[in-house]
């Protein structure tokens, strides 16, 4: 028996908008399933910039990047584990996670990318990202 579904083109203009505006790594779910390190994010907008909150708790300053790409920002760092079982020990339960995360958003306006600032303090790291400033229109002369 065939199936029918209904076409709702509302629903991919709304899904092709939001495309990879919060892209987060793929989390396996489930009772037994290890879980996978990630990197939740806050954004705000003030003063003509935008500002990123990540937590990134245990993380080391040097472990963690930041690129940005027009409008597109890229956080990765690596989250390494304290340390493993030693010789006689074995682990009962373990629910803190390692690995590399990555997230990529993207924002409403172009980045200004050397006035962009990044502090890192207490496992939380801060960005603020000034927009670019609108490049002034031209006058074409016709002829």
């Amino acid at each position: 028996m065939a199936n029918i579904n209904r076409f709702d083109p509302f629903n991919e203009i709304v899904d092709d908008l939001f495309k990879g505006y919060f892209v987060r790594p793929v989390a396996y779910e489930g009772r037994n399933a290890v879980q996978q390190p990630r990197l939740h994010v806050d954004v705000t907008e003030k003063n003509g910039a935008y500002q990123v909150t990540a937590d990134l708790p245990g993380v080391k300053k040097e472990d963690i990047h930041v690129a940005i790409d027009g409008a597109q920002v890229t956080l990765s760092a690596e989250i390494r584990r304290e340390k493993e079982a030693r010789e006689g020990e074995r682990v009962l339960h373990a629910e803190r996670s390692f690995g590399k995360v990555s997230r990529s958003f993207s924002l409403p306006q172009e980045l200004d990318e050397d006035k962009a600032e990044a502090k890192f303090a207490d496992g939380v790291l801060e960005l603020t990202l000034p927009k670019k400033a609108a490049a002034a229109r031209k006058a074409i002369t016709i002829q």
